[in-house]
């Protein structure tokens, strides 16, 4: 789920699609699968389940595809970064995130069980077995990943400002450079390309760096990728509908799952109905709602992000940035800069706060000032990623023909292939 607007107030997906209404002609029956979520997780589950000659219904509470958190999201392919948020170094760094104000990462207290559960679950992740497993279970996800997504794209070539651009991994101090060498090392046996660098040698990797002399070093991942996700969904939709057997129906919000006569039917909030044998949950946040009444509960969390894209400024990178120090990301998308940050733990309204979006933009500067022209911001959006404790996601056949390929965090982008392949052979019993 997410939203955003323009600087004139408006909402602002750069694509419209017909909508579809109650009294529009009834759904096609007779699919092998329906999925929820038209997301980059529900489209490439969509591919994942076309491809192997399933006959599919996509649909989606929205008006279009990717309108929610994969709309502008940060736009990094991170197929080697999958470090799991949980890990030692956690004990020391929550008062900051229990209670801090002003930083990147603010918790919306509540006593509501579920955000009990999911932050006592979060705490049992908070050692170094489970920072390893969980890194290395994230990491084996996004190589498939990557090899589903040039599969893919080797078949049929989408425009999506698609690129190899490496990143790096930016640390204010040696100390934290010197932190980044134990997962280098754990993810090397795995073919892993990363390496660390001092300040110059960053420098000479992206010029634009000149430009941060605060840096003290930096974690360098040639082979990492980028592109615009919400481009690449509306690109492999034209696909999926036009050469596939694939229906969509946009402004289908699913209220009821039910299992009737072998059945998995669906009833939207306007009254339409679908259903077929097989349905494969990717609704991101929404996706615990959808389950529960079908006896699932899922510790899938919201935490809230923000981005914003902008023309490319006079010292704007090639390379795709992550500054650790402030929880960002620059990321060049042909002309234009995605610069994405923050995140406000159980926060599920998604419309952009003001204040964060400002504090957001405020930290880019600081951090890049020529990266982006940030008088001329075209877009500001927010998200919510839905997380779970260990940051893996949930990739489940849950019997009776009913799947889930849920709790993505921040890496549904990149997950998404490798996602959508695992939970449709799991689903459909297909490799």
């Amino acid at each position: 789920m997410g939203a955003g607007w323009r600087d004139n107030g408006q909402l602002c997906p750069p694509r419209a699609f017909p909508p579809m209404t109650a009294s529009a002609a009834p759904l096609a029956t007779g699919h092998d699968l329906i999925i929820i979520g038209a997301g980059v997780v529900g489209l490439a589950s969509a591919y994942a389940a076309a491809r192997r000659g399933a006959s599919v219904l996509l649909v989606d509470r929205n008006a279009g595809p990717a309108l929610g958190t994969s709309f502008a999201n940060g736009a990094q392919l991170s197929y080697v970064y999958t470090d799991a948020m949980a890990g030692p170094a956690t004990w020391g760094q929550l008062p900051q995130m229990a209670f801090g104000r002003n930083g990147a990462f603010r918790t919306h207290w509540s006593a509501d069980l579920d955000f009990v559960r999911w932050g006592l679950s979060f705490l049992r992740q908070a050692n170094a077995g489970a920072l390893r497993r969980n890194t290395l279970a994230t990491l084996e996800l996004a190589l498939e990943s990557r090899q589903a997504m040039q599969a893919l794209l080797q078949r049929h070539p989408i425009a999506f400002d698609h690129v190899v651009s490496g990143k790096l991994h930016l640390y204010p101090s040696s100390d934290g450079v010197q932190g980044a060498a134990g997962m280098i090392a754990l993810k090397q046996p795995y073919g892993v390309h990363q390496r660390l660098v001092d300040a110059e040698q960053a420098r000479r990797i992206e010029p634009a760096l000149h430009g941060a002399p605060w840096l003290a070093g930096a974690v360098y991942s040639p082979e990492e990728e980028a592109g615009d996700p919400y481009l690449f969904s509306t690109g492999l939709l034209d696909i999926l509908t036009g050469q596939y057997p694939v229906q969509a129906a946009f402004d289908f919000d699913t209220r009821t799952l039910q299992r009737r006569d072998g059945q998995w039917q669906l009833q939207a909030a306007d009254g339409r109905r679908a259903q077929a044998p097989r349905v494969l949950v990717c609704a991101g946040i929404d996706s615990a709602r959808l389950l529960r009444p079908a006896g699932m509960r899922v510790p899938v969390m919201a935490i809230k992000g923000y981005s914003f894209t902008a023309p490319c400024g006079a010292n704007a990178p090639q390379v795709s940035i992550t500054d650790t120090k402030r929880k960002l990301v620059f990321c060049r998308l042909g002309e234009r800069i995605r610069v994405a940050g923050l995140a406000d733990l159980n926060d599920w309204d998604p419309t952009p706060d003001p204040t964060r979006m400002a504090q957001l933009v405020a930290m880019a500067q600081a951090s890049l000032p020529e990266a982006a022209d940030y008088t001329r911001i075209e877009s500001r959006w927010a998200g919510l990623r839905p997380v779970t404790p260990w940051t893996s996601p949930i990739i489940r056949n849950l019997g009776d023909g009913l799947g889930c390929n849920i709790g993505h965090g921040m890496l549904g982008w990149t997950l998404a292939m490798g996602s959508g392949e695992r939970a449709v052979s799991q689903l459909l019993g297909a490799p």
